[in-house]
């Protein structure tokens, strides 16, 4: 039982090392979050902006990461 928390508790120190370096690596990545396909709305007193492309990317390549962390 002891092993398998440890094996869970590693797995998630190395989610959120990932994560960590996404994170200070997204600031370089300037063209994410300016994609053609992210939604931008702007008039006098509003705007709206949905990154509709920049979520199916990220979520292709969650998805494949976690496709072949399983294998």
């Amino acid at each position: 039982m002891m092993a398998g928390l440890g094996k869970t508790l590693i797995y998630l120190g190395l989610v959120l090392v990932v994560v960590g370096i996404v994170v200070t690596l997204a600031g370089k990545v300037t063209w994410l979050g300016r994609l053609p396909g992210d939604i931008t709305i702007q008039r006098e007193n509003f705007s709206f902006y949905f990154p509709l492309a920049t979520c199916i990317l990220i979520s292709v390549i969650v998805s494949l990461v976690l496709y072949f962390l399983r294998r």
